[in-house]
């Protein structure tokens, strides 16, 4: 396993590399844990070389103190790389990455302006410039995401379309801790009465597919949030059922198209999500 720092290495080392089959790259933030590991193990199984990039993009944070908050620890994260099917680990600097500032202002339609979009104004078109940018360094032929990250991994499959990149995205299931709280580097946040708490997360929205018989969709919605708020340690930011291709706001269970029950939830200072696919 390498471990790259300048943009124009990395490019050197994948130019050689690119006629010997294909490349595999899982972006990344660092603070690494098993939901990582199973995106590059998975795309180990599925090409002939993986990049993992570590990069804290200061652009999609819209508050400066989360992104002085963010976890960080490189030797920490290419530890625990080792023996997972990675070869190069690419971990620039922002210099690196942005060598001009991106000035670019992605239209997504409504996309980015609910669920996280609303609270967090300005975060998806952060992620789209620097995955873009990232995508532009390493020029992958699959591209791996996690899908506790669901409206994003939504936009970056817009963003691909509208780019007309030739990436191919593939979506890996939510891993979870065995208290079933959705693995994240958030999590090293918590205090340990306030990860315990947080397990309560997944399983209020584990509920969703049974009570769905017996409630409508907002009181679906109201009840998974009052079930997760009568927690002391916790409080919903939102709880909505929402189209999975569009992530519109889904009325009825009429509706023809799948739905996803998605939350964000503030435990103490830590700003948790998760979703549900609720068929």
């Amino acid at each position: 396993m390498e471990i790259i720092y300048s943009s124009r290495k990395l490019a050197d080392k994948l130019s050689r590399l690119r006629s010997q089959g294909l490349i595999g790259f899982v972006p990344t933030m660092g603070a690494l844990h098993q939901g990582h590991i199973s995106l590059v193990e998975h795309a180990a199984s599925e090409n002939d070389t993986v990049v993992v990039s570590i990069f804290v993009n200061p652009t999609q944070f819209n508050d400066k103190k989360d992104l002085e908050r963010y976890p960080r620890n490189l030797k920490a994260d290419i530890n625990m790389l080792e023996n997972t099917g990675c070869h190069i680990v690419f971990a620039p600097s922002a210099e690196e990455v942005y060598p001009e500032p991106d000035t670019r202002i992605f239209d997504f339609g409504r996309m980015d302006k609910v669920m996280e979009g609303l609270f967090r104004p300005g975060h998806f078109n952060g992620v789209a410039q620097v995955v873009s940018r990232l995508f532009d360094l390493v020029r992958p032929d699959r591209a791996y995401f996690g899908l506790k990250d669901f409206q994003q991994l939504s936009i970056i499959r817009k963003m691909v379309q509208q780019l007309q990149l030739s990436v191919e995205i593939v979506p890996c299931p939510i891993v979870r801790e065995p208290s079933g709280l959705a693995m994240s580097s958030r999590n090293e946040l918590l205090t340990k009465d306030e990860r315990e708490n947080a397990a309560l997360i997944y399983k209020m929205i584990s509920h969703a597919v049974d009570w769905k018989c017996e409630r409508s969709v907002d009181e679906l919605e109201q009840s998974i949030a009052a079930g997760i708020n009568q927690n002391p340690f916790l409080e919903t930011e939102y709880v909505e059922i929402v189209d999975e291709d569009t992530l519109e706001k889904v009325t009825d269970w009429q509706h023809p198209g799948r739905k996803v029950l998605c939350v964000a939830v503030w435990c103490g200072k830590v700003r948790l999500i998760d979703n549900f696919l609720i068929g």
